[in-house]
């Protein structure tokens, strides 16, 4: 290749890689992949009916020497049975080295659901192919990731934010992943006991002893992630660059403190439950999942139905999903409705089939207009509470300004649209 010879166009979207924020210069592909489900030691919690586990057996029997995974997705054609971690992996993981479409991926040690086992799988799989360097891994540290092993009587120090907590966290983290240094690292949830200082003091020294290379935050108060950041500025220690946390059409609360917070900070946003826990899916697919006994995900409670308001939503999402050109597939425009309302925006985007996460990329390719993302975001009313109903987000003058004088407003940074 040329020196000077523009790279080709990639398979997908994916492959058109973007800065991370403001704050991180390292480039990710637009979608992260959720490696939450990835595993074989699946705990039991009273109302979890998850996705199906990906045993070690089925995610290594997809990984195979030959590119024809990667090659058959990207030229979509579906793929036969559960998701293996190979399968996967040629959406998101990079397969082959000729073959570069998503390196972003998003796993956990500390959600005690498949108890460790998805780190392992993925820190395997990745030095069995030799590829590491070329993946951007996040996983985080705060919850008692010992809580499935009955060897550990004393689980106390394995949840929190304090020191402890972080370092073996850490030190297992890396341990399972196979590697010498962890891309994002999240807090996974604020305890409201450990200090500011000691916890940026402490994630500092991460960084500087380079087993971390960029921090995140999620699950926290806006508050707290600002006077985080601010510490660490004023200290000169590593800020955050990246915040996590629910956000979809469903439920829209992220929007009242945590967007502006990363507007103001620099930080990119990483928004699980983008698709509303599966409840995102047209009157048919519903009807369909009633006839076949399919039924559907029961993550927090034993209700697999939509309710009224989840209904109107979908039927909104649906409209406009014809309008753009993607049939009945409202997930992609769901997924291209949180990407559309603000800047830095990487969905965390999962699935237990191959032809869920081929759907998924349906919303790289999606423009929404102006109109139809004050249509979708009419569909349920929305209080964005005081002090904002007063003096508005800051993305345009408020009446206590627009009634003194004609202004001219600098305009925000605006998402990437296709």
């Amino acid at each position: 290749m040329s020196l000077f010879q523009i790279a080709s166009d990639p398979p997908t979207k994916l492959g058109i890689y973007r800065v991370l924020s403001a704050r991180a210069g390292v480039r990710v592909s637009p979608l992260a992949l959720g490696a939450m489900s990835i595993g074989d030691k699946w705990d039991t919690f009273a109302y979890i009916r998850m996705l199906p586990e990906l045993t070690r057996a089925w995610a290594f029997h997809s990984l195979s020497p030959s590119p024809e995974p990667a090659k058959a997705l990207h030229q979509g054609r579906a793929f036969e049975g559960r998701v293996g971690l190979g399968q996967v992996g040629s959406w998101a993981l990079s397969l082959t080295r000729t073959s570069l479409i998503m390196i972003w991926v998003e796993t956990t040690s500390i959600l005690p659901i498949t108890n460790e086992t998805s780190e392992e799988f993925i820190g395997e799989w990745a030095e069995k192919r030799g590829i590491r360097d070329q993946l951007v891994i996040a996983t985080k540290y705060t919850s008692n990731y010992k809580r499935g092993d009955d060897a550990v009587t004393q689980k106390i120090n394995y949840v929190g934010n304090s020191t402890k907590s972080m370092y073996i966290s850490v030190e297992a983290s890396l341990k399972k992943l196979r590697t010498s240094y962890i891309d994002i690292l999240y807090l996974h949830w604020w305890d409201y006991e450990t200090s500011i200082p000691e916890v940026m003091d402490s994630l500092h020294n991460l960084v500087a002893a380079q087993k971390v290379l960029y921090l995140g935050i999620s699950d926290t108060p806006a508050w707290v992630v600002s006077q985080a950041n601010q510490y660490a500025m004023d200290h000169g220690k590593t800020p955050f660059v990246i915040y996590q946390g629910k956000w979809n059409i469903l439920d829209r609360s992220f929007e009242r403190e945590i967007i502006p917070m990363a507007r103001s900070l620099g930080l990119a946003l990483s928004p699980w439950c983008v698709l509303g826990e599966g409840k995102l899916r047209t009157d048919a697919e519903e009807q369909q999942r009633r006839e076949t006994g399919e039924r559907g995900r029961m993550m927090f409670g034993p209700d697999w139905e939509r309710t009224e308001v989840e209904v109107k939503v979908c039927r909104a999402l649906e409209k406009v999903a014809a309008e753009v050109g993607v049939g009945s597939n409202i997930r992609a425009v769901a997924i291209a409705y949180v990407m559309h309302k603000t800047p830095n925006v990487f969905p965390i985007i999962g699935g237990r089939k191959v032809e869920h996460l081929k759907s998924n990329l349906e919303a790289l390719d999606i423009s929404l207009s102006k109109e139809q993302l004050e249509y979708l975001d009419g569909a349920v009313p929305f209080d964005p509470g005081f002090p904002t109903t007063m003096i508005g987000d800051g993305t345009s003058y408020s009446f206590l300004l627009s009634s003194v004088a004609k202004m001219a407003k600098q305009p925000a940074l605006q998402p990437i649209k296709p």
